[in-house]
């Protein structure tokens, strides 16, 4: 191991398997957050500023660690069976991006691409409180372990839907 907790040193057996993504993942969906409570706004493509967010969300002048946001689309019929529900509207789970094809979760901590930005994944995207009300009692708990990434922008420019995302 490195001396980043539970990072297992990149050329060790287990740091090769978690470097290996034999393919790349795809932006399925846009959506900027333009206020606390108010309704997500979906975009086709969206200016992204290096160490900002999103122009038009409203963490595009924050501290730049939780620039961007993103979900698994995989994980979207998990949440709403978790929910009790039929099916999941990406903008009621307030994340900027959906993506598919890749696990986002082998992103965190990795610098990786999406369309003509460089991320940089650097949390996980937990749940709050407002997911209860989003999608009814027990939605808090349907989201744990499916919340995404958080990720900071380390190269801005165009995002567009139908991007390829892949490790760096």
């Amino acid at each position: 191991m490195n001396s980043r907790a539970s990072v297992p040193a990149p050329d060790s057996p287990l740091g090769r398997l978690m470097a290996t993504l034999p393919r790349a993942g795809r932006v399925e969906w846009i959506g900027l957050r333009p206020a606390r409570e108010v309704a997500m706004v979906e975009v086709a493509q969206v200016q992204a500023a290096t160490g900002g967010g999103l122009a038009g969300d409203r963490y595009k002048g924050g501290n730049g660690k939780r620039g961007i946001t993103l979900i698994q689309a995989e994980h979207l019929p998990a949440i709403a069976a978790l929910a009790g529900l039929a099916q999941v509207a990406p903008a009621i789970l307030r994340r900027n991006l959906v993506v598919s094809g890749i696990p986002l979760v082998a992103l965190k901590g990795r610098r990786f691409r999406v369309g003509e930005l460089v991320l940089e994944g650097t949390a996980s995207c937990d749940p709050c409180s407002r997911m209860e009300a989003a999608l009814g009692p027990g939605g808090f708990n349907a989201m744990r372990g499916h919340g995404g990434l958080c990720a900071r922008i380390v190269e801005g420019g165009t995002l567009r839907l139908g991007d390829a995302v892949e490790a760096l």
